[in-house]
């Protein structure tokens, strides 16, 4: 017996790509973040952070990486985050409004947008009723903060 696959590729090389296959699918599995998510309407959610790191230049603030992901039609209620958030479009359409930054507007596949600490974020929803969309959020905030918070839907 050798020490090669079919396609000729040494079983340690071969184990290490399967571990990192089953890791890329455990984290591409969707999860619930620890109470950090904002309860969807129809089909929004937070998956666990990708990354959380403290940032030792600011003492005291984290950086969080988080993906959301919106079914279609999927859409979160209004609500604020405990810091700043950039946030990217990384597949399919998000229709986004913030006290900060004005009426509500589609962002699509490679957009970005800013909301300022404070700010309320008043629409958050995919902009398809028949296709996923998904959003990577990162937030600079206090270590440990519950990164989202529900406002109440007259809390303009």
């Amino acid at each position: 017996m050798n020490n090669y696959l079919v396609i000729r590729v040494p079983r340690r090389i071969a184990a290490v790509a399967l571990i990192a296959a089953a890791a890329a699918v455990w984290i591409a599995t969707p999860m619930q973040v620890r109470g950090d998510n904002v309860p969807a309407d129809r089909g929004g959610h937070e998956r666990a952070p990708l990354i959380a790191e403290s940032l030792p230049d600011i003492p005291g603030k984290q950086l969080t990486a988080v993906l959301v992901n919106y079914g279609p039609g999927g859409k979160s209620g209004p609500h604020h985050h405990a810091g700043d958030v950039f946030a990217f479009v990384v597949s399919g359409a998000i229709r986004s409004e913030s006290s900060a930054t004005g009426p509500a507007r589609v962002y699509h596949a490679g957009e970005g947008f800013f909301e300022p600490a404070g700010s309320k974020h008043l629409v958050s929803e995919n902009a398809s009723a028949t296709e996923p969309a998904q959003l990577l959020a990162v937030f600079v905030a206090d270590a440990h903060a519950q990164l989202t918070t529900p406002d109440s839907p007259t809390a303009r």
